[in-house]
């Protein structure tokens, strides 16, 4: 078969080169994609052996999202045993159920085997009952019982991210025994920076970072260079919450202790990147009214996730419309009415959107609370009085020009400073009030933050125009 440059270059790379698979956008390179189509089409499986299954697992996610969707199950059972199951936690939900629902439930048992307890969590949790069931009745006691324990914590908890494998020691071994057992246990996680210290009904006592370990005499005993653990973190606690603990802390891992202060695991800084990057895309997505889509949905789910919004967003401009409607007659005598008063609302949109924005991401990271909202609804009001005054400035200057009618240009100056300061109070008011209703801002605040700033433009510039014109 005739090999053209770049598939020579792929087939000859040594195994233990570093993978190049990206161009020089981060996307994956098309010549790539098409030597890997062409040999899951030959089911070439030395070639996906030597040039895909050896990747890093989260190259192998983004070529997974970036083939055709009939070739990723192709894959996957070409490379068989050789296929990375922690792949599947690096691509969207839909691609990754997309493949789980079609590989046997052996298979997934025996990979489930070879995977940290967090990423195999992950992927278990997105199968039917029945399935997880069955999965689970494969694997050996110990790990059966530590990975139910995790997935009976609630969604997007700690429990649920947590790992359970750790190293933990009584507080009276020496530092030498803790060493010798560290040799020579088999069953000890992939990679730890820190040991546990526990009394013998597994309550936390503290921990040891490694390098403390390191430089301490075999001779000394735990319990004298064990500290307090920083912060350990409850296993029903909202991930996001933990995430912010990391933040705040400069944690690289921590504890997860049950409701009697029993350690049940850990969480680890690479899962707590994780948790951050899917909160602030949640966050961004339920801004736009989205939900919880992913760029491989069908069209008919990315449809249904967006109906909702927007059938409120429909009632919500009939409000507005029946606002401009209390006004058609003056209207209807001065056309210049018609022409302008979408710049009114238009701008306080905009003004209410950042304000909403900035208030919505402060209060998810907690930078907004009782004893600052004062100081900050008073600057945001301040804000929108400030770009008000200014932009109503430039917009009366252009309308009074435009329509030589500088009475006109002061109607519209005014209703601009109204709106851009209902905007302001709007944006930060309205998610500070779902948020104490216990209702989520990042989803609702949007639509009536543009609500209010739609009805109360059209209001103020219609109203003062009928009253200052006597029309």
């Amino acid at each position: 078969m005739t090999t053209t440059d770049g598939e020579d270059r792929i087939r000859r790379r040594p195994d233990d080169e570093e993978a190049d698979i990206y161009d020089e956008d981060g996307n994956v390179r098309s010549d790539f994609l098409a030597l890997v189509g062409a040999a899951i089409a030959d089911r070439d499986t030395l070639f996906l052996r030597q040039n895909v299954a050896r990747l890093h697992e989260s190259e192998i996610g983004d070529l997974l999202e970036s083939i055709q969707p009939d070739q990723r199950l192709a894959l996957v059972r070409l490379l068989g045993d050789d296929f990375d199951m922690t792949a599947l936690t690096e691509v969207d939900e839909a691609i990754r159920r997309e493949i789980v629902d079609q590989m046997p439930n052996e298979q997934i048992a025996a990979a489930i085997g070879e995977l940290d307890s967090d990423d195999a969590v992950y992927i278990l949790e997105d199968l039917d009952k029945e399935d997880r069931e069955e999965i689970l009745a494969q694997l050996p006691f110990t790990e059966r019982v530590r990975l139910r324990r995790a997935l009976d914590y609630p969604e997007s908890s700690a429990g649920r991210r947590m790992q359970t494998e750790f190293v933990a020691v009584p507080p009276f071994w020496t530092v030498g025994q803790t060493i010798d057992y560290m040799r020579d246990e088999e069953d000890l996680p992939y990679s730890f920076s820190q040991i546990f210290v526990i009394d013998p009904t597994f309550k936390l006592l503290g921990a040891v970072d490694l390098d403390q370990i390191l430089r301490t005499k075999r001779q000394t005993k735990i319990e004298q260079i064990m500290r307090e653990t920083n912060h350990p973190i409850p296993a029903e606690m909202d991930q996001e919450e933990a995430a912010q603990l990391f933040e705040q802390y400069d944690l690289l891992s921590a504890a997860v202790v049950d409701e009697n202060g029993r350690l049940v695991g850990v969480l680890t800084i690479d899962d707590v990147v994780d948790v951050i990057h899917e909160e602030a895309d949640e966050d961004i997505k339920r801004l736009g009214g989205v939900g919880d889509e992913e760029l491989s949905d069908n069209v008919l789910s990315t449809a249904r996730s967006r109906f909702l919004w927007l059938l409120i967003n429909l009632g919500t401009a009939m409000l507005s419309a029946s606002v401009i409607g209390l006004f058609d007659a003056s209207i209807e005598k001065m056309i210049a009415l018609a022409v302008l008063m979408p710049i009114v609302a238009s701008m306080g949109g905009n003004a209410g959107t950042q304000t909403m924005t900035v208030t919505v991401r402060a209060l998810a990271t907690r930078d907004l609370d009782i004893y600052n909202a004062g100081r900050i609804i008073r600057r945001e009001a301040g804000v929108g009085i400030l770009n008000g005054i200014i932009f109503a400035t430039i917009m009366g200057a252009i309308a009074g020009t435009w329509f030589h009618d500088y009475q006109l240009g002061g109607v519209i100056a005014a209703a601009m400073i109204i709106n851009l300061m209902a905007a302001a109070l709007a944006g930060i008011l309205l998610p500070l009030l779902l948020d104490k209703m216990g209702a989520d801002p990042a989803i609702a605040s949007s639509v009536f933050v543009t609500t209010v700033t739609d009805c109360t433009g059209f209001f103020a510039f219609l109203g003062i125009a009928t009253w200052w014109f006597g029309i």
